[in-house]
């Protein structure tokens, strides 16, 4: 009779000489010398886990007790084991209703975001009446500037700092700081108030500067926690329906400018011309109920859990993510015991010399310049348009009020036809592009769908540029612009300004994924103040709006050189994380970290 309950794994220990008899294991009366010896001659690395097996299965009245018994200590293989297995189920994970929640409570960010940004395209022009040009109902230009490239300027920085913290400290340690930021620079906007000493206008700058702090970090935080939860086979569609909502939240701030246009209709109508005091209700109005969307969201942002691949790969705990896992996928909930031991791992750490070493090696450098510059070419493009839609529907006369209307019936239409214009543009084109992004961004990939989008841009935007006097000379014309110009912000959307968001998410190791993601989106945040600088200062260079023709030429060269960068990304559709990392996985976790400091 043969001792029974042996490990599995010393049964499946290759013999060390290929022609020696197999080795009879000892009966069950032996005594343990004689069971250890009989392992440590036949299975030497597996003699420790023997020996802890041995000294648990013998007596503790047994003679043999004073035998020195080998220290117990996890083996690295298995935890490298449990490492892959933890990440397989997240992998191959069904879409659940905690997927959806993900999506849900990173999109609402998104939409947050978007509402914020692109809500001053109407409220600069109510700023105008009320602290500007009450006639023309435009601020001075280069209060019109600070006032749109300021969040920009915010989002910058916001975007290089959570994106850095975020690896550092954790997802979910930051996830809803973000969104705080948010909440009260956009409820300071909305109580902001004119004195002899201040100027409204400087203190809507700094608020903004702070707002785009906060977006700035939604960006890595969202995108690298969308990424990390979703299988592979969803992971594009999941990040793409965050992304989606930007195209929602641009539409509900043109809506909400619609609405509260027309609810102040009647009192706008008997204002003083020249004070116009329910404009100024409007403009706090539309910006003020942006906080909104974020108060609600607040609490499931600080309520997320940590992702497994930080807890992992980061925190080096395996065992606390594999049973976040277990949990999350199960229940949707997760639980972390405060008084549980920590058992770190070896693994690779994230340090400035690490950092330097994995960036210095040209296909990941190759990697991070595609997508850092093909984002800075797409946001050229974006924000100078995004940001000045209003300038552009008046400088081809869509929608412009009717010659014979003065006073506040001029101003009542004026305000009413750009926020229309502003539907018309969200609906007509950004919001398809989202969509037709997610229905095929797990098909086709990343990299087709951003070379094609680039190419039809580049199209669109020499088309636009050089043929701009001939249509926008006549009704037709005007309406064939509008139409060009509703087709660039779909393959806007259908195209880089989805995927740019996306690659970076995806294509860098967990340890510096969110940094790397900050730094491409940084780059993006580069360009759009670059665009709406040059837009603010160039715009009128030979009279009103006389150089737009030529910013449109400008755009399309830009989107030319995005088909070059594009070239340098890698395609990541249908790869997991960690494939695409390009560090080997097997042999990942190399020991047990004995230091607890460390």
């Amino acid at each position: 009779m043969q001792l029974q309950g042996i490990p599995l794994e010393l049964k499946k220990q290759p013999y060390h000489r290929r022609n020696a008899p197999p080795p009879s294991l000892p009966h069950a009366s032996a005594s343990p010398l004689e069971l250890r010896s009989s392992i440590a001659r036949y299975h030497p690395r597996s003699f420790e886990m023997a020996s802890s097996y041995v000294a648990d299965k013998t007596s503790t009245s047994s003679a043999e007790d004073q035998i020195p018994r080998l220290p117990k200590g996890p083996d690295p293989y298995a935890l490298d084991e449990k490492r892959r297995a933890a990440l397989a189920e997240i992998d191959n994970a069904k879409f659940s209703w905690f997927h959806v929640k993900v999506c849900m409570v990173a999109g609402v960010g998104f939409f947050t975001d978007a509402y914020d940004i692109f809500a001053i395209n109407i409220a600069s022009t109510m700023l105008g009446y009320v602290y500007g040009d009450h006639v023309k109902g435009a601020l001075p230009p280069n209060q019109d500037l600070g006032v749109k490239v300021a969040t920009p300027c915010g989002t910058f920085v916001g975007q290089l700092l959570f994106g850095w913290l975020a690896d550092l400290v954790g997802r979910k340690r930051m996830y809803g700081i973000e969104l705080m930021l948010i909440i009260i620079a956009t409820f300071g906007q909305a109580v902001s108030g004119q004195g002899h000493a201040v100027n409204i206008i400087a203190v809507l700058i700094v608020w903004r500067f702070i707002m785009g702090i906060g977006i700035g970090g939604d960006y890595p935080l969202s995108a690298v926690i969308s990424s990390e939860f979703a299988s592979t086979r969803s992971r594009g569609r999941m990040m793409t329906a965050v992304f989606a909502n930007q195209g929602w939240g641009q539409f509900t701030a043109a809506l909400i400018g619609f609405i509260v246009v027309s609810a102040f209709k009647h009192a706008l109508l008997r204002d003083d011309p020249n004070v116009l005091a329910h404009v100024d209700f409007m403009w706090r109005i539309l910006i003020g109920l942006g906080c909104v969307p974020g108060a609600i969201a607040l609490y499931f942002r600080l309520t997320i859990p940590e992702t497994p691949r930080f807890t992992m790969d980061v925190e080096r705990n395996v065992k606390q993510a594999a049973q976040d896992v277990d949990n999350f996928l199960t229940t949707g909930s997760y639980y972390v015991d405060p008084d549980a031991p920590i058992q770190r791992v070896q693994a690779p750490k994230a340090s400035r010399r690490d950092f330097i070493a994995y960036f210095s090696r040209w296909e990941n450098l190759r990697l991070l310049i595609g997508t850092s510059y093909s984002w800075f070419a797409l946001d050229i493009a974006f924000y100078g348009l995004g940001l000045n839609n209003s300038i552009i529907l008046t400088a081809i006369g869509f929608g412009s009020p009717d010659a014979s209307l003065k006073g506040t019936a001029k101003v009542y239409q004026n305000l009413h036809n750009i926020t229309v214009g502003n539907m018309v543009i969200s609906v007509a084109g950004l919001i398809p592009g989202y969509w037709a992004t997610f229905l095929l961004i797990d098909r086709w990939g990343r990299k087709p769908i951003q070379l094609m989008g680039f190419t039809m841009l580049t199209i669109l935007f020499i088309i636009m540029g050089f043929a701009y006097d001939k249509l926008t000379a006549t009704e037709s014309g005007r309406n064939a612009f509008t139409f060009l110009y509703c087709l660039t912000n779909f393959f806007q959307n259908f195209g880089p300004n989805t995927t740019t968001f996306v690659v970076p998410g995806e294509a860098f190791p967990t340890r510096y994924r969110s940094t790397a993601h900050g730094i491409s989106a940084a780059s993006g945040k580069l360009g759009a103040i670059v665009a709406q600088v040059g837009f603010g200062k160039m715009v009128n260079i030979g009279g009103p709006n006389h150089f737009v023709k030529h910013l449109l030429e400008i755009f399309a060269f830009f989107m030319l050189t995005g088909i070059f960068s594009t070239l340098l990304i890698k395609e990541t559709k249908n790869q997991t994380l960690e494939e695409l990392s390009g560090e080997k996985q097997e042999g990942f976790i190399a020991g047990v970290v004995t230091d607890p400091a460390a």
